[in-house]
């Protein structure tokens, strides 16, 4: 039998999660791209802002079922088999896409991308929460960050294509990069934990459930419930960004280096609150992360230049990229192992939808508005949500006898 301190934050468990971030760099590439080919889809195809925002928000939706689906498969068979089907999945997907000929036959290949992208992000960060118990938090904020790596890089690679109206072109780029680089790495990801490292975590997890005061189900969609709130917030500069800048006449290119910037920002906070989960707990550590959201966004109210939205953007990429891994580490905090997967792919699916109907809805508010002031004054509301719920976790959580479960 082997102890579970040899199988928990293990030399290997770190080679995983280096693995495991470059699968996540490559596979979350779906939700980035169509957000940098917006304003050249619209172009092409015609149509508001909110029928342009259509793909991303079918790929959004394919994500978030992805999520829980894909998270109880790999709860059962492992993640290896996951992978190699996302992958074939994605690269089928934006080659159809390359060729497609209208915004609606787009907008439902999108739905299939966002469908295998999805095992990149939830599912796999549920697996390589297997593998830490007391770096779990900055382990599963890594995992997470390949989602922000992936919005940093890939935008950056792909602008001077679409600068020349050629996103067809860099749509059968990434069919080719997905299917050539994930199978590889994922053929890396077949070993299991086995059975005595799960017992060892589940007795830490029932003990921290029973601090709560909550059924884990209840605990559970309220978890959902918030991260539908943080996300719709988190949407707005995310996904239109890139459009923002172009109504300023700044340019798409411009959009796409804030973007990245954003991300990279984002990948920055993940990391500094993936520490402070190890230290602080995933309830404290959410409450933080949304209360510096909220702020960020009401930043993006006076800010009209070029050098301001620079700042405020990099400011909202460090204030809420830590939020969505802390939903993952109080799942993996307060639940059993053996239903990681599942658990933490229906929460994300919450935070994903929240996303989905937040990108379009700022779309939305747009047309009828004819700015994107509104459209911020409604992500702001829905911070107010998610603060209010997570502050009501922190009370009933109880910190100080968390911290001695």
């Amino acid at each position: 039998m082997i102890p579970a301190s040899d199988i928990h934050d293990s030399p290997y468990s770190w080679l995983r999660l280096a693995i495991t971030l470059a699968v996540a760099t490559i596979g979350n590439v779906g939700m980035w791209a169509v957000v940098v080919v917006l304003p050249a889809i619209q172009e092409e195809f015609g149509g508001s802002r909110a029928d342009a925002s259509l793909p991303y928000m079918t790929a959004m939706f394919g994500f978030a079922i992805g999520s829980y689906v894909v998270g109880r498969l790999v709860d059962r068979y492992g993640i290896t088999l996951a992978l190699i089907a996302s992958a074939m999945v994605i690269s089928v997907g934006f080659a159809l896409s390359a060729v497609a000929p209208s915004l609606f036959v787009i907008s439902v290949i999108h739905f299939a991308i966002g469908f295998g992208g999805a095992t990149c992000f939830g599912p796999l960060i549920a697996d390589i929460s297997h593998w830490f118990m007391r770096r779990r938090g900055i382990a599963v904020a890594v995992a997470a960050s390949g989602n922000y790596i992936s919005g940093a890089f890939w935008p950056l690679v792909l602008s001077g294509l679409i600068a020349d109206g050629a996103w067809r072109t860099a749509y059968l780029v990434l069919a080719v990069a997905a299917l050539a680089i994930m199978v590889p790495l994922a053929l890396l990801l077949r070993r299991q934990v086995p059975q005595e490292a799960h017992a060892a975590a589940t007795a830490q997890s029932t003990a921290r459930m029973a601090t709560t005061g909550l059924p884990p189900n209840v605990l559970m969609w309220l978890l959902a419930l918030a991260g539908i709130g943080c996300c719709m917030a988190m949407a707005m500069p995310q996904v239109h960004i890139v459009a923002l800048c172009v109504d300023f006449g700044f340019g798409p290119a411009v959009g796409a280096e804030m973007l990245s910037l954003m991300l990279v920002g984002g990948v920055a906070s993940r990391l500094i609150f993936g520490l402070l989960a190890d230290q602080l707990g995933g309830v404290r550590t959410l409450l933080i992360g949304s209360v510096l959201q909220c702020i960020a966004l009401f930043l993006y109210l006076p800010a009209g230049g070029i050098v301001s939205l620079y700042i405020v953007s990099l400011v909202f990429g460090l204030s809420q990229g830590g939020i969505v891994p802390s939903y993952a580490v109080i799942v993996r905090e307060y639940m059993p192992p053996k239903e990681a997967g599942a658990r933490v792919g229906l929460v994300m699916m919450a935070t994903i939808l929240g996303m989905a109907f937040g990108g379009w809805a700022s779309g939305w508010i747009y047309d009828l508005t004819g700015s994107y002031r509104w459209a911020f004054l409604n992500g702001i509301a829905w911070n107010f949500l998610n603060i209010a719920i997570v502050g009501m976790l922190f009370v009933r959580a109880r910190p100080g006898r968390l911290a001695a479960a």
